[in-house]
């Protein structure tokens, strides 16, 4: 009788997500479909690789979903909330170093950037870089919360740093490096990470717990750019663009093949990235701190669920997505009005950000930190205005060849210069949200989108295209945090009315106690 009420009741739940899912990828799914219906005409046999991937898109990201909430998110808030009880600084920084590493280097857009990048450097060189930079912020992170550091001071003198660092690094890597900070928070790092951060601030009972569960993930995108131009110094290597190649698919049967042939790899590749996870977890619960029984059983259950949603979500991505927008991409950038990538690509950015499966997982962390004073919404829709704009200029990069850095230097001065007068609690979901914007459906979709659109307009890709995840990641900074101040303006105004304090609701002064 209770397992049949279990299995009900994950079947609901399974029910639910699939509905969420629906309803994140349906609008940009019937964009690029009305696209290919009015502007570029795309053969059957690509039409039906899109369709198919649209709808192993929708599974994947409604069981991956459930898997998080039941598996990832559970695992990173138990290893947060006890290496913190232990109080041994040694521990913090061995565990934080170890998980922010593993996460990374089994994060799958990490996998998909490093397959477009080609040159002189190896490509697990670039990707266990990348892990080291991960691993060292987080460790940062995690002594910012211990020792009470204001996240926007960190923030200054990393980035600082890091725009030092592209004076005197190889032109062709820094798109590159900056892209790697983008991709690196995808939806295998999201979900522990912020899990680990809501963990140990949950031991606080001081009103900065709040603040302290974010911002994480935001100086964990600082490490990437870091060593990965660190390392393109001291070697002196060089970045080159690896062309796509377009699958041939001529029929349904072709199509089966070519997705099948797919699957292995990425049940293969997804075993790869959640292993060490599992066995680290695993390594720790047994040595550091003892689960129940049925606890962990519904881990263990819930990482499968994340396995296998996100080989059926990658999958789609790549066999559906990906050929789709470099196909889209080419015609566009080779029209006579090939300008009109600028506002197609606003669209497809304004949408696209529901399709990320780490947006979700932080949307219900906000929700649930912030007990509601941030909705999901509200989130959402701050995420998608600053994701259209950020697409718009990576467009206009792929038109004209304007360095990067006049765009991105612009953008996280102003943001820096915000986190001095944004509440601080907006500032941290802020620079989280940045590098959960950047997930897969970036690098799958819109970076092919522009890599084509910039071919075809006989640009450079890995100057011109890359980037544009980093311009994804940069936006939300700016957008939320001045959602933060119409916050912070409009929980005043009570205050300034010439009612009397005491007729002031109870949610209103909690909700002043939480911005302030």
């Amino acid at each position: 009788m209770v397992k049949r009420l279990l299995l009900m009741a994950t079947g609901e739940v399974l029910l639910e997500k699939l509905k969420e899912s629906l309803s994140s990828v349906l609008p940009i799914s019937t964009i690029v479909l009305l696209l290919t219906f009015v502007l570029v005409p795309i053969d059957s046999g690509l039409l039906l690789a899109y369709l198919t991937g649209t709808l192993l898109l929708i599974l994947g990201m409604g069981l991956f979903t459930m898997g998080s909430d039941i598996s990832m998110s559970p695992m990173g808030t138990h290893i947060g909330s006890t290496v913190i009880k232990k109080r041994k600084l040694w521990l913090i920084i061995l565990v934080a170093f170890l998980v922010g590493v593993l996460v990374t280097i089994s994060e799958p857009d990490l996998q998909v950037l490093a397959d477009q990048l080609g040159g002189s450097m190896d490509r697990n060189v670039l990707i266990f870089s990348v892990g080291l930079g991960v691993g060292i912020f987080l460790v940062l992170a995690m002594l910012r919360i211990i020792f009470k550091i204001r996240l926007s001071i960190i923030l200054l003198i990393g980035y600082a740093a890091t725009f030092i660092l592209a004076f005197f690094a190889p032109q062709d890597f820094i798109s590159a490096a900056f892209d790697a900070g983008g991709v690196t928070t995808g939806p295998m790092t999201v979900p522990f990470i912020i899990a680990l951060g809501v963990g140990v601030a949950s031991i606080s009972s001081d009103r900065t717990a709040e603040e302290d569960s974010f911002g994480l993930v935001a100086l964990c995108s600082i490490g990437p750019i870091l060593t990965v131009m660190l390392l393109s110094i001291i070697t002196k290597s060089n970045a080159v663009y690896v062309p796509y190649v377009m699958p041939q698919i001529d029929n349904s049967q072709e199509l089966a093949l070519t997705i099948l042939k797919q699957f292995p790899e990425y049940f293969k590749e997804v075993a790869v990235a959640l292993l060490p996870i599992l066995v680290f977890f695993l390594i720790y619960q047994f040595i550091v701190a003892r689960i129940k029984k049925k606890p962990l059983l519904r881990i263990l259950t819930g990482a499968l669920y994340t396995y296998f949603g996100l080989v059926l979500f990658l999958t789609g991505a790549n066999a559906g997505f990906m050929p789709v927008g470099y196909f889209i991409g080419t015609k566009l950038g080779s029209f006579y009005f090939r300008w009109i990538i600028v506002p197609i690509g606003m669209l497809t950015g304004f949408f696209i950000v529901r399709a990320e499966p780490a947006v979700h997982v932080l949307s219900v962390q906000v929700e649930n930190i912030t007990s509601g004073t941030i909705t999901g919404k509200h989130l959402l829709v701050s995420l998608e205005l600053g994701v259209a704009a950020a697409v718009g200029l990576a467009m206009v990069r792929v038109l004209t060849g304007i360095s990067l850095l006049w765009f991105i230097v612009p953008i996280y001065l102003a943001a820096l210069i915000l986190t001095f007068i944004t509440p601080k609690l907006f500032t941290a979901i802020a620079f989280d949200s940045g590098g959960v914007a950047s997930g897969p459906m970036t690098a799958a979709f819109l970076l092919p989108f522009a890599s084509g659109a910039c071919e075809a307009a006989g640009n450079v890709v890995i100057t011109d295209a890359f980037g544009l995840v980093a311009l994804v990641a940069s936006a939300p900074l700016l957008t939320i945090q001045i959602l933060g101040l119409i916050y912070r303006i409009k929980t005043r105004k009570p205050r300034q009315s010439e009612e009397p304090v005491q007729n002031t609701s109870t949610e209103q002064v909690e909700n002043e106690t939480l911005l302030m």
